[in-house]
């Protein structure tokens, strides 16, 4: 038996952050989804494949190992903007989906966040979190973030970039952005991070006893 959490939401929500919380407190397998897709560019990157060929792309993605994903090394501005090329190409989301929906049946149990866990990837999820927060306050916290790593960033710029990829994703024909029927809805705004993750345990141990 095992046990599923789908966590989506845009981006700078906090649902990465709340997803490792989750599987650290339950000893579950995490994976962040939008990795997978930053691997599948980088290897493509590393190959000095094209990143215009969808057939390349699928068969890239089919043979990624997905226990071996270093999120230092995929988050690169690079890697996402190459991401983001192969990320709409529909023979690549079918094979990340497939991997995805296999790493999910991992014991005891597993976390797995992205843009569409709740509604494709995984719909019968035990539990479907749909985390969110304004525009202003995801471009804040990706602000403060940058600057707290020793960077330079530009609130505005980081605005508009949250305010397209909400309607690129919002807006796609595949697997849109949006929350499943029956996920509950968190809107970290005016939430730390840890009171965001209280709530969510208290959802999650409600769902469990019900297993």
């Amino acid at each position: 038996m095992t046990f599923t959490i789908a966590i989506d939401g845009p981006a700078a929500a906090g649902k990465g952050t709340l997803s490792r919380k989750l599987a650290e407190a339950y000893g579950f397998h995490h994976l962040d989804t939008g990795l997978t897709y930053r691997a599948t560019a980088k290897a493509l990157l590393d190959g000095g494949l094209p990143l215009d060929d969808e057939t390349v792309a699928a068969n890239v993605a089919r043979n990624l190992d997905l226990s071996r994903l270093d999120r230092a090394v995929l988050s690169s501005h690079g890697i996402g903007e190459a991401a983001s090329k192969v990320a709409v190409m529909p023979a690549v989301r079918r094979s990340l989906v497939e991997a995805q929906r296999a790493f999910a049946q991992k014991e005891p149990g597993t976390v797995l966040d992205g843009r569409d866990i709740g509604t494709v990837v995984c719909p019968a999820a035990d539990v479907k979190l749909f985390v969110t927060a304004s525009a202003d306050v995801r471009a804040r916290r990706r602000h403060d973030e940058i600057l707290a790593s020793g960077g330079s960033a530009d609130y505005d710029a980081i605005y508009d970039d949250i305010k397209r990829r909400d309607e690129r994703d919002m807006a796609r024909a595949d697997s849109p952005l949006k929350p499943a029927d029956d996920a509950h809805l968190l809107d970290t705004s005016e939430m730390s991070i840890e009171a965001a993750f209280q709530r969510a345990k208290s959802i999650v141990d409600a769902a469990l006893k019900h297993k």
